[in-house]
Order: C-alpha cells, then sequence, then structure tokens
C-alpha cells in the first residue's frame, strides 16, 4: 500500500497534473477523479447546468463553489475503489476546501479523507507554452502537445489509434492569462493551508514526464 492513499493535487493550469494524476492512479490502482473533466462532462449534455458552465469556462472563470463541491462529493462516494482516489482540480479556492471539509469529516466519509496535499511547481513562464501547445483525441480523450508529449506516429492517437485532436475551447492565450491570475488569487491559497494542516508536499514539476513521475513516486511510495 502506498504511503499516501486520498491525494488532492495542486499547481497551476498547464502544470501537469491531469497527466500526472492518470499516471498514479493508474500505478496505485486508485480513481483519479477530475473536476475539470466532470465539468465539461455536464456541458457535453447540452443541459441549461452545462451551458452555464461553458459560459464561464470559456471566460477562465470559476463556477459556484457549491455545485463544484456537489459534484466532487457525489464523485467520491460514488467511486468503485475504496482504498484512495487522485483528485484533480479540486479544491481550487478556499471557500471549495472548507466546505468539502465539513462533509469530509461525517460519518459518510470515514477512511476517505485527504492525507495528502501535492503541489507540482512549474515557473509562470513554462505554463503558456505548455497549455497552448496541448490537445486531445477527440475519439479516446487521450491527451497529447506538440512539444513535450508528441504522439509516436504524427497524427495517430497512441492509445486508440485515432486520426482526430481537439483542443480544449478554454485553451487560448486569453484564457490562459485569466487562468493564471484566477490561480493566484483564488487558489493559490490553498498552499499555506494544506501547509498549516502539515497534509503539503512539493515536487518540482519541470522537466520530462516521467521524469517528475519519478520524483512523484519518490514521495508517494506506491
Amino acid at each position: 500500500m502506498a504511503a499516501y492513499n486520498r491525494i488532492v493535487l495542486l499547481g497551476p493550469p498547464g502544470s501537469g497534473k491531469g497527466t500526472q494524476g492518470a499516471i498514479l492512479a493508474e500505478r496505485m490502482g486508485v480513481k483519479e477523479i477530475s473536476a475539470g473533466e466532470l465539468l465539461r462532462a455536464e456541458v457535453r449534455t447540452g443541459s441549461e447546468l452545462g451551458k452555464e458552465i461553458a459560459a464561464r469556462i470559456d471566460k477562465g472563470n470559476l463556477v459556484s463553489p457549491e455545485l463544484i463541491v456537489r459534484l466532487m462529493v457525489q464523485a467520491f462516494l460514488a467511486s468503485e475503489n475504496a482504498n484512495g482516489f487522485i483528485s484533480d482540480g479540486f479544491p481550487r479556492s478556499l471557500e471549495q476546501a472548507e466546505m468539502y471539509e465539513k462533509i469530509e469529516n461525517t460519518p459518510e466519509f470515514e477512511g476517505k479523507r485527504i492525507d495528502l496535499a501535492l503541489l507540482i511547481d512549474v515557473p509562470d513562464e513554462y505554463i503558456v507554452e505548455r497549455i497552448l501547445g496541448r490537445s486531445q483525441c477527440t475519439k479516446c480523450g487521450a491527451y497529447y502537445h506538440d512539444k513535450f508529449k508528441p504522439t509516436m506516429v504524427e497524427g495517430v492517437c497512441d492509445v486508440c489509434g485515432g486520426k482526430e485532436f481537439a483542443k480544449r475551447a478554454d485553451d487560448t492565450e486569453e484564457t490562459v492569462v485569466s487562468r493564471l491570475r484566477v490561480y493566484r488569487e483564488a487558489t493559490a491559497p490553498l498552499i499555506p493551508y494544506y501547509e498549516n494542516k502539515g497534509l503539503l508536499v512539493r515536487v518540482d514539476g519541470t522537466g520530462p514526464i516521467d521524469a517528475v513521475s519519478e520524483r512523484i513516486k519518490e514521495i508517494v511510495k506506491y
């Protein structure tokens, strides 16, 4: 069993949380729960709620904390694997963290309390390049990057063989600048929040994906 089993991933947009979260979840045998994917799934339904979420995401703004907490709590409790989870993109603000902490302390969440907040540290100057260069296979959802994680065969998905790729609607330079501002204002305060609880560990998020994964392995000890 890993040293930590219920992990919150922190870091600025473009730090590699999604990539590292997927790797970590697979190697630990636990479920990765992405706040962003839950929101995008709702957007794909075309519901009124989905349209509201899409409008906020496209502008680089945060969705209401009540909605995020509700979606994540449902996802945590619905997880088939009770041995742990990796939370990517939640909580994203002190308000969300405090709301979730109240729920986490209820009997329903016994054995599922967060035991590590892993901060993937990446300098701001790398962020824009990382975000603007990434794309996703439209068939299976696998993520790639023009520079840092290209497909093995140009134009062909490594996972499913799909040949169509798309960039997220919110991956524009204007939105990236807005998201970095929102991160510094709303999400960065989580660093001292978890640090004061003795849950925060920092890892250098620069360099090749495999190198970052190895650094994380040394911390989580899976």
